[in-house]
C-alpha cells in the first residue's frame, strides 16, 4: 500500500473574491504527525475541511488515502476521523449515548461492540453514565477523540482540539495520539501550543493563506535564520522598551527574571547588545532560538490577506 496519505497540490479557497487558502500544497505519510501552525485566520480550518472532503476547492488538486478530492469526497469522509474546535456532541446525553449515536452514524456491524471497546480504550469504562454537558475540558476532549476513531480511520484531522485543556489532560491526549500513530493512523494537527508541535514528527507552518515553511521543528528553527541571546540583570523593563526598534533587533519578549532578544544578523544583534554587556550586572549570553520566537517572526514577516 501507498505510504502517501495526503497528496494535496495548490489548493485554493476563496470567500468573497478573497484568498482564505492560496496555493496550499502538503504531503504526509502513514503514521505520521504532522503539526499545523498559523495565526487565527491564516486557513488552518479551511484547509483541514479541504482536505476531509467537507469543503469544494476552488483550484488545485490531490489524493487523501488514495482518492481524488473533488470526485470522491464521500470515499475520504468515510475513513476520516476530524475533531473540530468546539465541542460537537450532545450535552444532554451521557458519554456511552453519545457513542452510541455515532456508531449508528457509521452503522457499524456491531456498535454494541465498538461503543464497549472504544469507553475501554480510552478509559471512559467507569464514566459512561455521566452526561456529556457535566463533564471537565479534557474528558470532553477524550470523548471527542472517542468519536472520531470507533469507526477505525486511517485519517485524524484535529483542529485545535486541546483549547482551554489542562496541561495534564493535554498531555495525556498526545500520550493517545503518539498510540494511534505507532499504530498506522496519520494525524494532522492544528495547534498553537508550541510545546505540542514539538511533539509532532514535522510541521507545517501557514501564515494568511500561504504555506511559509514546512519540515521537523530543528530544520524549521534552523531554516529562519535567527539568533537569540538571553539577557538577565536590573532595570529589564525599561531595556526592553529602549531595545525594541534598535537596528539588528527583531523581537524582546521578557521570559521570568530574563529577556529573549531575537534578530537575524548575528553581528548586528550582539553589536546592538554590547553596551548591555558592559553595564554593571547585566549578563547576555547566546541561547538557542525557540520555536515561539521562530512563529513569532513569521508572524511579524506576514500579511493579513482579510486586510
Amino acid at each position: 500500500m501507498d505510504d502517501t496519505v495526503i497528496d494535496v497540490r495548490h489548493l485554493t479557497k476563496r470567500f468573497g473574491g478573497r484568498a482564505v487558502v492560496d496555493d496550499v500544497s502538503m504531503r504526509v505519510n502513514r503514521g505520521e504527525i504532522v503539526g499545523f501552525l498559523g495565526p487565527n485566520g491564516s486557513g488552518k480550518t479551511t484547509t483541514i475541511r479541504m482536505i476531509c472532503g467537507l469543503l469544494t476547492i476552488d483550484e488545485g488538486e490531490g489524493e487523501v488515502l488514495g482518492h481524488d478530492l473533488r470526485t470522491e469526497s464521500r470515499a475520504i469522509k468515510d475513513q476520516v476521523g476530524y475533531m473540530t474546535q468546539r465541542f460537537s456532541l450532545y450535552e444532554d446525553l451521557t458519554i456511552e449515548e453519545n457513542l452510541d449515536l455515532v456508531a449508528g452514524l457509521y452503522r457499524l456491524p456491531d456498535a454494541r461492540a465498538a461503543v464497549r471497546d472504544t469507553l475501554a480504550s480510552l478509559g471512559l469504562t467507569s464514566r459512561r453514565r455521566h452526561l456529556a454537558g457535566k463533564l471537565s475540558g479534557g474528558w470532553k476532549q477524550r470523548l471527542a477523540l472517542a468519536a472520531c476513531i470507533m469507526h477505525a480511520p486511517q485519517l485524524l484531522l484535529l483542529d485545535e482540539p486541546t483549547a482551554g485543556v489542562d496541561p495534564k489532560a493535554r498531555r495525556e491526549f498526545w500520550d493517545e495520539i503518539h498510540e494511534l500513530a505507532a499504530g498506522g493512523i496519520t494525524v494532522l494537527v492544528s495547534t498553537h501550543y508550541m510545546d505540542e508541535a514539538e511533539r509532532c514528527h514535522r510541521i507545517s507552518y501557514i501564515a494568511y493563506g500561504r504555506l511559509i515553511a514546512e519540515g521537523t521543528v530543528d530544520e524549521v528553527v534552523r531554516g529562519s535564520g535567527l539568533h537569540t541571546f538571553v539577557v538577565a540583570g536590573p532595570g529589564l523593563e525599561p531595556l526592553a522598551r529602549r531595545l525594541r526598534g534598535t537596528p539588528g533587533i527583531d523581537q524582546v519578549a521578557a521570559f521570568g527574571a530574563s529577556l529573549h532578544v531575537v534578530g537575524r544578523d548575528r553581528g548586528r544583534l550582539q553589536a546592538a547588545l554590547a553596551e548591555v554587556a558592559r553595564a554593571p550586572g547585566m549578563t547576555v549570553a547566546p541561547a538557542e532560538t525557540s520555536l515561539e520566537d521562530v512563529f513569532i517572526e513569521f508572524m511579524a514577516g506576514s500579511q493579513d490577506n482579510m486586510e
